[in-house]
């Protein structure tokens, strides 16, 4: 495997929405800086839903303005996306210049009442306008499927269901489909048998991975997906986050524990494991609290 992968940095959004802490605006772009001096390029740092529900993302519009004016320059491929969940919410993403956005939805029933508020297909239909307003604006849009292999509501998620929820987001129009092991429970064996039938009947170049650490099987999954074509990954510096609606879930993958990985599978993602660790070390000494990352309990240690 010598092909080159995407990974997406979602400690911002995925990953801070689920600290207790709310990290300072200032703090927030010096985050970022460290993350793109590590190589990054494609990092998701905003939310633009209630701050009642998700204050951690309160600050999203003025993170996404200052982010856009004074850490990016002109004709950089850096790209800063944020997850709107609304008109309401694309609207004010399109008012700050955010240069993608991202939906979400499940492949479970009970997940997406609990986390949207509404039914699967009420999603879909709540999407269309949205897709349709952002591609006025060719705004690239992005879709999230959580709960591909366990709803903490409804149990094993049928892989009929996941099925339909990737050719519904694609036919609806998102560029991409990110899936989303929202618990953490997938095993390798389990994996294989989700993203073989949804690489038999999508093409891999429209899906990514995004898998949850919980049960310390990510990795091996991403292995998996990278063995199978897929060459797209979520992942969150020091592995933070996990689902305020998912009890139990931990983190999202760690991004250096990612970066490892492939610095030895012979597959270039562009960026720099040593750089990338002082973003590790910076929000862990932020946050007071030790990496969750085995890569970064290695080279830095714990601070809580």
């Amino acid at each position: 495997m010598t092909d080159r992968l995407r990974i997406v940095e979602v400690g911002l959004r995925d990953g801070l929405q689920n600290e207790p802490q709310i990290l300072a605006l200032t703090d927030k772009l010096r985050l970022i800086e460290l993350l793109l001096n590590s190589g990054l390029q494609e990092l998701e740092i905003a939310s633009f839903v209630r701050p009642d529900r998700v204050p951690q993302m309160a600050d999203s519009a003025q993170l996404m303005s200052r982010a856009q004016g004074t850490l990016r320059r002109p004709g950089d491929p850096v790209r800063f996306s944020a997850l709107v969940p609304n008109l309401i919410g694309l609207e004010q993403a399109l008012s700050c210049g955010t240069q993608q956005v991202a939906v979400f939805t499940a492949a479970s029933e009970g997940f997406c009442q609990r986390n949207i508020n509404c039914s699967v297909e009420q999603s879909y239909e709540r999407f269309a306008p949205l897709l349709e307003r952002a591609r006025q604006h060719e705004l690239p849009v992005r879709g999230y499927l959580s709960c591909i292999h366990r709803c903490p509501y409804d149990g094993r998620t049928p892989l009929r269901a996941v099925v339909d929820g990737v050719q519904r987001l694609l036919e609806l129009g998102c560029f991409e489909v990110s899936l989303g092991d929202t618990l953490g429970t997938c095993t390798p064996f389990e994996a294989k048998v989700i993203l073989g039938e949804l690489a038999r009947q999508f093409d891999t170049t429209k899906l990514a991975l995004h898998f949850h650490a919980t049960y310390g099987q990510a990795l091996a999954n991403l292995h998996v997906g990278l063995e199978l074509g897929y060459r797209v990954m979520d992942s969150a510096i020091a592995g933070l986050g996990g689902c305020p609606y998912a009890k139990g879930a931990s983190g999202n993958v760690a991004t250096e524990d990612v970066v490892y990985m492939l610095n030895g599978s012979g597959l270039e993602c562009g960026i720099e494991l040593d750089t990338l660790l002082h973003a590790t070390d910076f929000i862990c000494r932020t946050l007071q609290r030790a990496p969750h990352s085995a890569v970064g309990k290695a080279r830095i240690g714990a601070y809580a």
